[in-house]
């Protein structure tokens, strides 16, 4: 979901209640924060040297305290987007939420919509993948798996991942 979509939807439901839903069903503890609007850029190299230019994404980062009382509401949560318009180039970016339960996980908003009193903001998966699989000899069993010698794997997978 785009920033611009989060913050129109938001805008229409001042008075709802923001409620994340995890891609697994579960959601964010109620009383959440929203503790950071960031601009995240990033630009990088895959093992098999191919360059990738710059991907820029939202980030906003949760925070569960033990204040259980605490509810933002759509309208406040609105505000604290507008204030990350001061280090957000634009408005089109993609929109990834920080959570940390155990360890810090970063998942991608899938779509916001009112229901009843909430607007629930469902909350898609996120993976890692090897870009440069025919490099690296990947072919669905691992790396190096579709070479003949243990020589041609520890070369191909010496040169790659």
């Amino acid at each position: 979901m785009k920033l611009k979509d989060l913050k129109a939807t938001l805008a229409l439901h001042p008075e709802a209640v923001p409620r994340f839903i995890l891609p697994d069903g579960d959601g964010i503890p109620a009383h959440f924060h929203i503790t950071e609007v960031g601009h995240v850029t990033k630009r990088f190299i895959d093992c098999g040297g191919q360059l990738h230019e710059t991907t820029d994404t939202c980030l906003l980062q949760t925070y569960v305290a033990d204040d259980v009382e605490h509810r933002l509401t759509a309208g406040t949560f609105a505000k604290i987007l507008q204030l990350g318009d001061q280090v957000l180039p634009h408005d089109d970016l993609p929109v990834e939420v920080e959570y940390d339960c155990c360890v810090v996980a970063q998942y991608p908003i899938a779509s916001a919509e009112l229901s009843g009193d909430l607007v629930e903001i469902r909350l898609g998966e996120k993976h890692t993948d090897c870009l440069a699989k025919e490099k690296c000899g990947i072919d669905g069993e691992g790396c190096g798996s579709n070479t003949d010698t243990e020589e041609a794997v520890t070369t191909q997978a010496g040169a790659c991942c």
